[in-house]
Order: C-alpha cells, then structure tokens, then sequence
C-alpha cells in the first residue's frame, strides 16, 4: 500500500502564495480556481475554506415568517444574508467577524446543553483538538420551507442539492431554488403536476448551475433551466414505468446524466437539441435483475483538472447490494473494477464518495465506499498505457455503522452513523477528532422512494430494507462544507479555522487546552487544520503572536483569579497550576525577551505569584534549556531561595548559571558562610579563572585538625572529599562540579595544580609546619583516593619530558612524607606501594624505586611482634602482590614470613604460582575467616578443567586426611563433595570417621534429602549397610525423626531394620515397618500397646499423688474405671507384661504395692475367669466333635441301595455284560451305569490325577445347565466291581445362585464336602458348632440367599429360622395419661 505524505504540508507546498490582505477579499470559484493546474486542485480547495473560515456570518432572527407572495416579490436589496461559507457566495468584507450565531452542538454558546454531555464523553479529543467543526442553521432557508409547506402547500422537503444555488425538493413536487443570501430565487413546478408525479425523491444541478434535474416518486424526470426558471424537458420514458428515481446525478459532460430507479436499475442520459427540438435518449447501464443498484456516484472534476488523464473516462461507481462496480461511460462502456463486499448487515446503507488527494505528489482520485462499519478506500490511476488501475488503501475499522460518508477534504472525512452521530475522522492517522450530535436536525429519511410507495410498493425485500436507513438525497456537500436536509429546517456544518477552534476554547475559559492547541497548530501536528496557509516559518510566526496574545490574558486571569482571602498554601497551589504553564510556553516559543521583562514584571506584582515563577525556572536551569537570564532575575532567584532556606538548590541552581553579570564576590561569601563549596569553586573557576584559590581555603579547613590528628566532622569530611574530585577534574581536563574546562587553559591548570600541591610549604606557614603540607593532608585524608587521582592522572600524561619529571617528583615526595613518617597506618603505607607497584608494572614505566623500600615495607607489614590490625596489614600485601609488586620480593623469604605471620591469603597467592594446590587446603581450614571457602575451592580443582590428574589426586588425598575436620565444619557441603566426585568411596570415607556424631552427621547430610545437598540419590551408589548403619545413628541420636527419615529412604532391607527398630524400643518405627512389609496385624498389635499403657498410665496418675496434696473426691469411682481399663487390656496384651509395667513404675516400684493389691487381685480373677473359660469352651467342642465324627462314620459305612439292576445308559443289566474289565458306577441317588457308558456321554473329569464322575440322569435333567455340570462335578465318585464309592447327588434348585463360590474361597475335595453335608444333615439339634458354622457363612454376597424359600431339605435350613433364635416382641403397655 502506498504510504501518503504528510498532505496538509503538501498542499501548502503547493499552493499560490497569499498574503494577509487577501484574507479579507471575495473570490469568485471560478476565477480562482483557473489560475492552478489539476496538481493545485485540493490544496486550492483548502485555501478556500481558509479564507472563508477566518470569519463567521450574522444571521438574522426570523421572528415572523414571510409570505410566500412576499417571498416571491423580494428584490435583491431585502435579501437577508446567508451565512453559507463559500467564497462564491459570501461577501465576506461586509461581515463583523466577532459576532458569532451558531447552534453548533460543540460550542458552549449555543445553549445546547448536549455539549456538556459531548465533553464528558470525549473529553480526550476534545483537550486535544478542540471543537473542530461548525454547525449552524440556515435559518432564512428553514423558515421559507416551513412558510412554502403551510401556504401553498409545498409539502415537507424530501431532497436537497447544492452547488452556488440551493435547490430543495418537496413532497408535493415543487423545487425550491435559494441563492447565496437564502433568498427564494424560484418556486419549479407546482402542486398539480405534483399529484401527477408525486414527490421530489433527486435532485442534481451541473457544473456551472444552468440546468436542474428532478427525479419524481413516480418514475418522471424534468429538467429546468435555473437562469429563466423554465422548464425544459419532461422525461417519461427513460426507465422501466412503476419505479422511483433514487438517484438522478449529472456528469461533468452537461450533456449526459445518470439515473437509479427503484427497481435497481441504472440508466445513461444522453441530452441531445436537434433542430431547435429537446430529446433525451436512454441507455440502461446495468439491470436491476441482476442485482439491485441502490447508489450511484460518477466522477466529478473541475475545470482546472479537464486534462486529468482519468477525466477522459467519465467514470461512475455503483453500489449494489452485493458489490461494488467502476465503469467507465467514455470512451465505451468499460467495467474497471468490481468488489464485493462479503458478510454484512442487510441493514446497513452502501455508501460511495470520490475525492482527488495527494499521493507522492500525484493527484488522483480516490473512491471511498462503505456498508456497515468498515471503509474501504481505492486509489484510482491512470498507466502510460492507457489503463486504469485501482490500489487499495489502508481501510477504517469503526465501532458503529454509517449511514452517510462525505468528503470534507483529502484529509478529513465527515461520517453520519445510524444513530445520528457525526463523527470526524482524520484518514491518515484514523483519529477521531469530534462527535456530534445532530438529532436536532430532525434528518429527512428517503425510505418511502426505496420501497417504491407511490407506485405501489412494488420493490425487492432487500432494498426495501436498506432503505429504511437511507438519506443520500438528504445530505449534499459543496466547497467543504456539508448541509443537511431537516424535515423543516437545514444545516451546514464545516471546518472551524485554527483561530476559531482556539477561541472557541478560550470562550469555555479552557485556556490551558487552547495554549496545547495552539502549540499543535504552531509545530504541525494539529488535524483537520484552515486557514493557515504560507510556509513553515511564517505559519509559526502567526500562530506565535496568538499564543503570545493568550498567554498574557492567561496571566491577567491568573492574578485575577487569585484568592484574596485563605492561607498561603491555598495561593501557592493557585500560582503552581497557573504560572509553570506561562514559563513553559515562553520557552516553547523561546521568548525570554516575553518571559523575563512583561510577564516577570507582571507577576512580580504578587509576592507569591512571584516566587512560584522564580521556582519554576529552576528545573530548566538545571537541563541547561535556560542558560541566559536577566541579572535581575538571577539575583532575584538566588535571594528567593536564599530566603526559603533551599541553599541546595541555590548551589544547584549557581553551577549551571552564566553568573558573569552577578556581583562575584558577593555570590563567593554567600556560598562559603551557607557551605556551597560547588558553587564557591563554579564561581571561582567561571567568573575568575581562578583555580588555586578554591583549594587554598578548603585546605586552611581541614588540614589543622588532620595533622592535629583529630577526626575530622561531617562538614569536614565533605570538603575533604570535594577537594580530591576537584582536583581529579583539573588534573584530568574537566571543569568542576560539571562540564570541560576550554582547551587552551588545559596545560596551564594542570601546571598550576600540580605546582600548588608539591608546594614545600604553604603561603602562610607557621615554623613548625612540616614539608610538602598539601601531600601531607591529603595523604592523611584518603590515602586511596589520593593515589587513585594521581594514577589517573599518570594515565593522561603524554611521556614528554615534563610529565617524566613530574611523576617522577611526586613518587618521591610520596616516599619521602610515607615512609619516613611513622604517622601512617600500615593500610595507607601499603596503598603507597601498592600504587607504586602497579606504575613500576606498566610496560613504558619511567619510574624509579629503591627496591630495598620494598623489603621494608614487608618487615613492616609481616611484623610478628605486632597483632594489631592483621587482616589490614594482610589485605594491603595482598593488594601489593597483585598489582605486580611479587616480581620486587624474594619468593621464599615472602612465603615463610607469612606463614610465620598468618597470611594465609598470601600463602594461597604463592602456592596458587606454584601449583601446589593441596597446600592451599590448609590455608582454607587455618583461616577462621575462610575455612568455609575451602569447599568449594576443592570443588573447582576437581571438576574444572585445566588441571592434571597428580594434582586432583593430591587435592583428594589432602582433604581425605582433613576429612573430619571438613565433616565437623559442614557436614553438607562435605557430603556434597564426597557424593559429586567420589561416590564409590563412601565406605572409605566412613572408616576414616571414628567419631559416631560425626558419622551421623555425615550420612545424615548424603542420605537424607531433605538436607538440601545438589545430588541425584539415584546415581549415588550406597549399599543398604550403609543405610542401615544411618538408621541406627538415628535411633541413637534423633529418634523422633527416624519414621520421618525411613519416608523418604529407599536403600535399607525390612527385617534388619525391623531389628534396629525393636532394639532400641521404637514402637511406632516398627510398626510403619511392620505394615511397609505386609504384616498388619502385627503393626496393629504394637501400636494397641502402645496406646493402652498411656491411657493406663493416664487413670494411675491421680491415684500415686499423696492424699494430702490432691485430695479426690470420687476415688473409689477412679480405681473401678482403672479396673475397667485393666480388664479390658488383658483381652490384647499378655498379663506378665501389664503387671512388668506396673512394677517398673518408680512409685510402686520402691514397695507401695499396697496402694495396687486391688487391680492386681482383680486382674488375677479375671484371668482365672478366662482360664476356666478357656477349659469349658475347649471341653465342649471336643464333645460335640467326638460325637459328630461318630455319626459321620455310621454314615458313610453304610451301604448304597441301586434303585434298578441295569445301566441307566444302554438299560442293559450290569450282570449280563461280558467286559469284566468295564466298572460299575454307582451313585448314592440310585443310578447304575458302566464306566464305559458313563465316558461316552462325557461325564468323566480328571482333576488331580483322578477320574471324578457325574451322574448323566440327574445331570441332564437339570434346566440350569453348565453351572448345573459344573456343581455335579464337584460331586461325583468312581466306584470299583467289588468295591463301591460313592458320591452324594446333586440337587441344586432351578437358578439357584448358590452354587456359585468366589475364587478366594478354598475348595474341599469331595471326601470333605460329603463328611460335612452328612454332619450337617444328621446333626440332631442347634449345638455350637452348628452356630459355629452358620455363622462362619459368607453372608455378605448378595447371591447368598439362605433363608430361600426354593431351598429344600435339612441341609438348607438356617438354625436362625427357628423359633428358638427370634425375637418375641410385643407392643408396649398402654398408659393412662
């Protein structure tokens, strides 16, 4: 997509120059128009609407409306002026431009209380662009067509149309025309003809505004000449009869005309005069059935753009209600673009407008269309070649939907939506400028002519429904400005000019909103910008003298304003909202000259308006945007601050100001009494290019009390610590507090500094003054800081001689005050030579040191026989080596005085050059303030790169022999390091750890999680002894965590820790063990132990207490609960072990048995009680065992009794078969067979190595089949010639669910089952064992039915039905009340 310039610059590029005096002539269009070229067309049009936008226009109240025969008798001399905005129909030098008459909606004048509800619904546009259009009534206009309606019945307005005349249709047919002064000029047509065609549904007026088209509800079209008023054509035939004209458009070819109908369709015009003789010949461009036409809208040029390459084309743009088309009418009926619209309201209005814009500087048309809320623009272009080509823009999203789209210029575009809101859009930037509310218009819909109703209706759905929203004939626009057909009254609404917009605010009181437009209009940001025309410069220049004007009404109405009464504060706040925004604005425009003489004496007028002025200057001071002011100003600024006591800001203030015009000494003694050092030195420097002076008086400060060996105060330490810095700023080049010093005084000022420093003595020395004082105090100040100045320093040198000198001098006075004075602590002597060190390392270094300083200077800081300060005299030796000064130093020498000294960082420095990197581990574990290190530095050896196996080795080693002393230091970060590098060595490890603390803390930290060590247990290799022995620790140390711990360990075996567990008497340990491996019960057993001799100990406690202490008032109930309790443990824990406990107790233990005879002897008859118990139940069942095994034996001794004597299969009898090796089976209901037979009817089943069998009769004349086979398998037996065994038959009843048996259940063999079911059925009685039995039943399977009714015979019957087990209930008494 093309990317558009900025067009509002362009078009002033473009433009003819004009000059303020044009501003308040009349053009002609015509005339001025003819002096461009087609390039200049849009930027001419906005000059136009600039001119005519400077001024507004009386209009004059209509208090009783005329006649229509006064109407039409008016001369010229009675017109009352329009206030329609044209140049061509304005005589604009006649026109007060202060006496505004306007019912814009935006404005605050108008009275319309709706403007008060537009800015707080935008207020954003607003404070940024203002009321940017003017809405006013034509007010002679409305009252005619309201007089025309009333006396000779014109009938409501129905369509409107504009050019230099007005032209208003009406309902009854009649076409109103107005000239530029809203007076009626002609009445066309009249009411007769107006039966006949009925209402005026278009309107169209050509170019030079000689002919007028009318299109009527019914279908006619008549043209009219507007000069003589006569009728010239009446057209009948042009379009299909029944249809209404929507649209009736001229081309810029006076000859040729456009029509819509309501049928949707669209017809070419063609006026011909042959012969003195009007014709009119028609052409149907497109036809409604093929889809509807609702808009049309050809391509209008001016005249300056006749050789516009597109103009030759004459091209149209239709809307169906589907798509979009552009033909071309010239030179033949061509289709040159087509474009759908897709998915869309039916609802919605099609929309269509051309406008020639600016494109890279290319004029061209461009076609802005819409339906719904989206825009669509097409730039329209013309090849070398001759053919069109349409390029689409960038689209405009909207949150509402249109009902009418105009062109106000290329930039600004004017939509209506469907609920009469006017919204204002800048195109390139898509910003929305305005809205306004325009339902007072009371706007004329054209639904009746798209439903067709003076022909009967007869039109589509769709259209129909489109048309209820449809307004084109309503709204017309002309020259800019856009006017809108009411049902009795019309508006135009057009561009305010920049001056109006900025008075319209200023009007509403909003004077900071029209400075911040003014300003957007002054830097070109502004939007939908008239009347300011010329270039760059002399468009600020204009817009700078309004703004100049509004700033001093802006500070009248400041101190106007101002609260005479109230508090300070209340004036203060006032001043601070006002007067920042004067100051502002004056630097904007940069006019100090404005800022410091007018508006400075102006609001000096007020004290407090005043100073609020002066403190606003102070942050532009200080970005350095206001750097020339006024010497009164500045004095005055300096006083204001000075009497606020803001002496910070003062010296903030002083140091960014040109302060040559101020009394110099003056300033110089405020800022030394009020300790502005900053300021006193800015002072110095600039108003007097004094740079030794600043240092002289700061040094007569804080050098008597430093070689007076006092500390220095706050205020002192400040001035010492401004003194280094302004020194590093000269020696370095650089102004100070800010800022460079200018080149040519560079060398000089470092010449003169260094010379004041190296000073033998001071100007006013005293006898006892020590050499070189100025080196001397700052040695004694900062020691470090000094040096570093000087290093600094060095670095900026060039190696001429001068420098070399220099260096070379000032290392030697450093010497000579250092060393030779015992005044310095060991830290600031070896910052002497550790500044040294680093110059002597320097590749071009010209310096010169006597190396026997350096061994001095060793003595000095490895000092055996001094303690003090050790960790100093450490670091600063350090530091020495490390800035090169190893190289001035024996190696051996060094390394054993700082063994000898404890310079265990220095040993480190050594051995680290050495590469003996075991060595350095002592140094670690020696050093109290670093033994902690030592972890991580023997992870680096071992893990890092870079070093050989051997030293690795050694490292391990080393820490292997301090391994317990690493263990009792962190015993995590230990374990870390053994897991990470030498896991396989664990048990190594734990051999070389006696102490068992230790051990547990070690496997405490490398097996536990929850110790926080970075290590994947899973790749950690420890065997379950190892974890075992870690268990055991626990017990031992922290029993309390060891359930906790076995949690979140896996590596440990179940019975061996079950062990540990039980040695050391942990019984909850054991019973989560117990229950990890399987055994429940046994865990439960544990625990119910361990919660019965609380509760046991709980009911003793009171009881062991003397009685004289705490007496109990129910103690008798006390030892029978007791009792209770005891009672009820014997049931889970053994007697011995109740009665061990109660003996181990301290209180009973020493001989007071007495106080327990009760419980023990009540225990003891408990257990007697039990042991009989015991006895009887044991004595019973055996009885009742013997006595059923008994019965069971007589049972099955007894012999079986064949019901027949041959096989129930081939009912051949058993004797007569010759196959003695064939068996007789035999079954307890009766049955005989062969085995032979049996086996061919398949009721053989092996199961364990034995053949079981299955008696066939009963079998297959059971109905519940398999289940049934399945059950008689179960009981079947074999039986020999001789020797018979038999089976009990089975006789299951039909579905019975019984037979089925659960998986888990265990299954007797049929020996088992026949013994049982002969007990159960000969069983004589309810003995226990048949209760035993009963009840052993699994009842809860809902397939277990015993009490089933179906169920037959005594082995089916359950005991519980006897009467004997049920209950006799009664009903209760009957009591009296």
């Amino acid at each position: 997509m093309e990317n558009e310039p900025d067009y509002e610059n362009v078009e002033q590029r473009l433009c003819a120059e004009s000059t303020e005096e044009e501003l308040n002539k009349s053009f002609s269009l015509e005339a001025s128009l003819s002096k461009f070229s087609y390039i200049d067309l849009d930027k001419e049009l906005e000059l136009k609407n600039d001119l005519i936008d400077d001024k507004e226009f009386d209009i004059p109240q209509v208090d009783t409306p005329p006649t229509l025969e006064s109407i039409l008798n008016e001369t010229d001399d009675e017109e009352e002026s329009f206030v329609l905005e044209d140049p061509t129909l304005l005589n604009i030098d006649t026109i007060d431009s202060h006496s505004y008459d306007t019912s814009s909606v935006a404005s605050s004048d108008s009275g319309d209380r709706t403007n008060l509800k537009r800015k707080k619904k935008l207020p954003d546009s607003f404070s940024l662009h203002g009321s940017v259009m003017r809405h006013s009534l034509l007010k002679g206009i409305s009252a005619q067509i309201v007089s025309a309606a009333d006396k000779v019945d014109a009938g409501l307005p129905t369509a409107i149309a504009v050019s230099s005349l007005i032209a208003v249709g009406t309902s009854h047919g009649l076409a109103l025309i107005f000239d530029q002064n809203q007076a009626l000029r002609l009445c066309l047509g009249n009411t007769s003809v107006g039966g006949q065609y009925g209402a005026i549904s278009a309107l169209s007026i050509n170019n030079d505004c000689s002919r007028l088209l009318c299109g009527f509800a019914k279908g006619q079209i008549t043209m009219w000449d507007l000069a003589s008023g006569k009728l010239l054509r009446s057209i009948t035939d042009a379009h299909p009869p029944g249809t209404a004209i929507l649209h009736i458009k001229f081309t810029d070819d006076p000859t040729l005309a456009i029509c819509n109908d309501s049928g949707g369709s669209v017809f070419e015009l063609t006026f011909k005069r042959v012969m003195g003789v009007r014709t009119c010949e028609s052409r149907c461009l497109f036809s409604g059935s093929k889809g509807e036409v609702c808009c049309i809208e050809p391509l209008h040029s001016k005249p300056e753009l006749k050789d516009h390459p597109i103009t030759q084309f004459s091209l149209l743009a239709m809307a169906s209600l589907t798509k979009i088309l552009v033909i071309g009418l010239k030179p033949s009926l061509k289709v040159w673009m087509t474009f759908p619209y897709g998915r869309m309201d039916p609802s919605s209005v099609p929309l269509l407008a051309w406008h020639f814009v600016a494109v890279h500087n290319y004029v061209n048309p461009m076609l802005a269309f819409c339906r719904g809320d989206v825009v669509h623009f097409l730039l329209v272009k013309r090849d070398e070649s001759g053919a069109i080509h349409v390029t689409k823009q960038k689209h405009l999203h909207l949150y509402y939907d249109l009902i009418n789209f105009t062109w106000i210029n290329s930039r600004t575009v004017v939509l209506l939506d469907s609920v009469e809101k006017l919204h204002v859009i800048d195109r390139q930037t898509q910003e929305e400028l305005e809205t306004v509310e325009i339902s007072e218009v009371q706007l004329v819909y054209n639904s009746s002519h798209f439903k067709s109703l003076a022909t009967g209706g007869n039109v589509s759905q769709a259209l129909a429904l489109v048309g209820e929203k449809a307004c084109y004939q309503s709204i017309s626009s002309y020259g800019g400005q856009i006017f809108y057909l009411g049902t009795k009254s019309v508006y135009v609404m057009m561009l305010r000019s920049w001056r109006e917009r900025v008075d319209h605010l200023l009007k509403q009181d909003c004077l900071t909103e029209a400075l911040a437009l003014a300003w957007s209009f002054h830097e070109g940001k502004a939007k939908a910008v008239v009347g300011l025309s010329g270039d760059a410069s002399k468009r600020k220049a204009i817009v700078a003298d309004r703004m100049v004007e509004i700033l001093f009404h802006y500070a009248d109405r400041a101190l106007k304003k101002c609260p005479d009464q109230g508090k300070i504060q209340v004036m203060e706040q006032h001043f601070q909202d006002m007067v920042p925004v004067i100051v502002d604005y004056c630097l904007l425009l940069q006019r100090k000259d404005l800022l410091f003489s007018q508006m400075y004496d102006k609001l000096s007028e007020n004290s407090v308006a005043k100073g609020v002025f002066l403190e606003c200057l102070e942050p532009y001071i200080l970005s350095d945007k206001l750097v020339g002011m006024t010497p009164q100003v500045m004095k005055d600024l300096i006083v204001h601050f000075q009497d606020k006591k803001l002496m910070e800001n003062v010296e903030a203030l002083i140091v960014h100001m040109d302060i040559t015009s101020l009394d110099i000494q003056q300033v110089v003694l405020m800022c030394w009494e009020n300790r502005l050092y900053d300021a006193m030195i800015y002072v110095y420097n600039r108003g007097m290019n004094e740079f030794i002076s600043p240092m002289e008086k700061l040094f007569r400060v804080i050098s008597p009390p430093l070689n007076a060996g006092r500390t220095l105060t706050d205020e002192q330490v400040v001035m010492g610590n401004k003194l280094l810095v302004y020194i590093s700023c000269c020696l370095a080049g650089r102004a100070y507090p800010l800022g460079d010093i200018p080149e040519d005084l560079v060398p000089v000022v470092k010449n003169q500094v260094f010379e004041f420093l190296i000073r033998l003595h001071s100007v006013e020395a005293s006898p006892e003054e020590e050499i070189y004082p100025y080196v001397r105090t700052l040695l004694h100040f900062d020691t470090r800081e000094f040096l570093n100045v000087l290093a600094l320093t060095f670095e900026d040198f060039k190696n001429d001689k001068q420098a070399v000198e220099y260096q070379q001098r000032i290392v030697d006075i450093l010497l000579k005050v250092m060393v030779e004075n015992s005044d310095f602590t060991p830290s600031q002597v070896g910052c002497l030579f550790t500044f040294l060190a680093r110059q002597l390392a320097k590749p071009d270094n010209t310096l010169f040191v006597n190396r026997t300083l350096f061994d001095q200077v060793l003595e000095f800081l490895c000092s055996p026989d001094d303690d003090s300060r050790h960790s100093e005299r450490q670091q600063v030796l350090l530091e020495l080596l490390q800035a090169g000064g190893i190289v001035q130093f024996e190696e051996g020498r060094l390394i054993r005085m700082a063994e000898k000294a404890e310079f265990y960082q220095i040993c480190e420095f050594m051995y680290e050059r050495e590469h003996q990197y075991d060595k350095i581990i002592d140094c670690y574990l020696r050093d109290p303030l670093r033994e902690e290190e030592v972890f991580n530095y023997i992870h680096n050896i071992l893990s890092i790169p870079g070093h050989s196996a051997e030293e690795k080795q050694s490292v391990w080693q080393k820490a292997m022999d301090h391994i317990e002393e690493l263990v009792s230091l962190k015993p995590c970060k230990a374990a870390e390091l053994v897991a990470t590098h030498f896991s396989e060595q664990i048990e190594t490890v734990i051999k070389k750890l006696q102490n068992q603390v230790l051990l547990f803390k070690f496997l405490r930290s490398l097996l536990d999680p929850r110790e926080g060590i970075h290590v994947n247990q899973e790749s950690l290799q420890v065997s379950p002894s190892v974890t075992e022995q870690f268990i055991e620790l626990l017990c031992q140390f922290d029993p309390n965590q060891v359930i906790e711990t076995l949690q979140v360990l896996e590596c440990y075996r179940l019975e061996e820790t079950i062990q540990i567990t039980q040695k050391y008497q942990l019984d909850e340990v054991t019973a989560y063990l117990l229950e990890k491996k399987g055994d429940v019960h046994g865990a439960f057993l544990i625990m119910l132990k361990a919660l019965w001799f609380p509760l046991l100990e709980a009911m003793m406690a009171p009881q062991k207490l003397p009685a004289s202490a705490a007496p109990h008032l129910h103690p008798e109930a006390l030892r029978s609960l007791t009792m209770q309790v005891l009672n009820s443990m014997a049931a889970f824990i053994a007697l011995p072990s109740i009665l061990q406990r109660i003996l181990q107790d301290p209180v009973y233990g020493k001989g007071k048995l007495g106080e327990i005879q009760g419980l023990i002897l009540g225990m003891l008859d408990t257990f007697n009680y039990e042991q009989t118990l015991l006895e009887t139940t044991t004595s019973l069942l055996n009885q009742d065992l013997h006595w059923s095994l008994c019965n069971l034996r007589a049972s099955v001794t007894r012999g079986l009794n064949p019901k027949q004597d041959y096989c129930s299969i081939c009912l051949q009898q058993y004797k007569r078969r010759q196959e003695m090796a064939d068996e007789i089976i035999v079954f307890s209901c009766g049955h005989l067979y062969h085995s032979f037979c049996l086996q061919n009817k398949e009721c053989t089943m092996e199961t364990e190595g034995q053949t079981r069998w299955t008696c066939y009769k009963c079998s297959s004349s059971n109905k519940v089949g398999k289940l049934s086979e399945n059950s008689s398998e179960i009981k079947k037996g074999k039986t020999a010639p001789l020797q018979v065994k038999m089976s009990p038959p089975c006789h299951p009843s039909k579905g019975d669910p019984a037979v089925k048996k659960a998986a888990s259940e265990p299954v007797l063999d049929p020996q088992q089952i026949q013994a049982f079911d002969q007990l159960c059925r000969l069983y004589r009685g309810s003995s226990r064992l048949a209760l035993l039995t009963e009840l052993s039943q699994n009842r809860s399977s809902d397939s277990y039915r015993p009490f089933s009714g179906s169920q037959s015979g005594p082995a089916f019957n359950s005991i519980f039905q006897n009467e004997n087990f049920q209950l006799q209930l009664i009903p209760p008494p009957v009591t009296e009340d």
